[in-house]
């Protein structure tokens, strides 16, 4: 799976995952040591996300429907919960830095290339 912001015109997960049942959605990144550049996880549906037992910081973008972005956290820390944010369709959970470091921010538009199923 791929994801692209397409405002910006950067890849933000060049070969990611899925989690999309309820067991992949629980366990999220749990048990998972990093990140690498380029890896992330989408997670649909979701509207809030919590990091309680990760081991490192990582960077989440909301969005809705269309691909908007609705609302990001940088560097989200360790035993942290997220706002309920309204409207979002799914998270992708990145690297920490991954937002600065393509610049996204709310109204920016993603697009999924979903390669597995």
């Amino acid at each position: 799976m791929t994801v692209w912001n397409e405002t910006r015109g950067t890849c933000l997960i060049e070969h990611g995952r899925a989690a999309r049942t309820n067991w992949q959605r629980t366990k999220g990144l749990l048990g998972t040591n990093s990140l690498e550049p380029g890896d992330g996880l989408l997670i649909e549906p979701c509207n809030s996300i919590h990091s309680f037992w990760m081991r490192y910081p990582f960077d989440a973008v909301f969005f809705n429907r269309e691909g908007t972005v609705l609302h990001t956290i940088s560097r989200m820390k360790q035993n942290r919960m997220s706002r309920h944010v309204f409207g979002a369709r799914g998270v992708l959970e990145l690297p920490a830095g991954t937002i600065e470091a393509t610049g996204t921010m709310k109204g920016d538009r993603v697009r999924i290339s979903d390669l597995e199923s």
